[in-house]
């Protein structure tokens, strides 16, 4: 059970987009008392109807510059391509001394569309919660979606401590376990951790999908383990996804190249019958799960 804050952390929040993601963080402010006010927006009045059904929000607006007024925390919630359009429209209304984060899954871009169109006195801190489900929208959000997962802060350099303090604060009370990196070595991880595997099951559950359609059929009848675990990661949002390529494109071919070279030693000792190289190969894998497992990052989500 996660613990409300005695004081609030902030005056007012905006919340820039409540999918998953952000729905999940509005529940949290408001359970935890972490903001006076919660000022949401979205695309959509369907979408703002339900976050004021669900009690997730004191102001709900399809205009961002009034959402973002007079707020000390501005979170960007939404698709990665759609910042520059965000910042281009809000930043000049933004109050000085304000925080401005994210919640993206890559890091160095968030600072190169942000910083050009924010004052000096804003300050930019960037930060992504690891931590998911294959569902999206207001519905799909709950305030334990970050207790006891990652929340990785990439802040740029030279800034300012207090603003860094805050936002870290912010996290904990979530629930959340924090790791301040550089943008680039966050970028780097997560195309390893994350970004590939959603790329191969992509392509996976994509193949399957090309077979044949009495083939694609039975597949789908008879999938085993592995195959579910792929269609479940397949499931997740296709715009997110998209955006998170485009915006990591650098890291992901480089583990993507990486992962052909192996795919080829694999394919040749399949070929040629060496159990010997097949066999060290799955025990050292074997040795990964179980680092995962002692690690504590095995949930039914993420």
């Amino acid at each position: 059970m996660l613990k409300p804050e005695s004081e609030p952390l902030f005056k007012k929040v905006a919340l820039i987009g409540v999918g998953l993601i952000g729905s999940s963080i509005a529940h949290g402010i408001k359970g935890l008392n972490l903001a006076e006010r919660v000022s949401v927006t979205a695309q959509s009045q369907r979408t703002l109807d339900t976050v004021i059904n669900l009690g997730l929000a004191d102001e709900a607006t399809l205009d961002q510059q009034k959402a973002v007024s007079d707020c000390d925390l501005v979170i960007i919630c939404a698709p990665m391509g759609s910042y520059v359009r965000i910042i281009e429209n809000i930043g000049s209304k933004l109050n000085l001394g304000a925080i401005i984060s994210d919640v993206g899954s890559v890091k160095q871009s968030v600072i190169n569309d942000i910083s050009p169109h924010i004052s000096e006195d804003i300050h930019l801190i960037p930060a992504h919660p690891v931590a998911g489900t294959e569902h999206s929208g207001p519905n799909a959000g709950f305030a334990e979606l970050f207790k006891d997962r990652w929340c990785i802060i990439t802040p740029p350099p030279n800034t300012e401590q207090l603003a860094l303090d805050k936002v870290s604060q912010f996290w904990s009370a979530l629930g959340a376990n924090i790791e301040i990196m550089s943008p680039a070595r966050h970028d780097m991880i997560m195309a390893m951790t994350s970004h590939l595997p959603h790329l191969i099951a992509y392509t996976i559950v994509g193949t399957a999908s090309d077979l044949e359609k009495s083939l694609t059929n039975e597949v789908i009848k008879f999938s085993a383990g592995g195959f579910r675990d792929f269609t479940r990661i397949a499931a997740s949002d296709p715009t997110m996804w998209r955006d998170i390529f485009l915006n990591n494109r650098e890291a992901v071919l480089e583990m993507l190249q990486r992962f052909s070279e192996d795919i080829t030693a694999l394919q040749r000792s399949i070929r040629w019958g060496e159990g010997d190289k097949l066999f060290d190969l799955f025990s050292r894998t074997r040795e990964v799960r179980r680092a995962v497992i002692d690690a504590k990052q095995e949930k039914m989500y993420d």
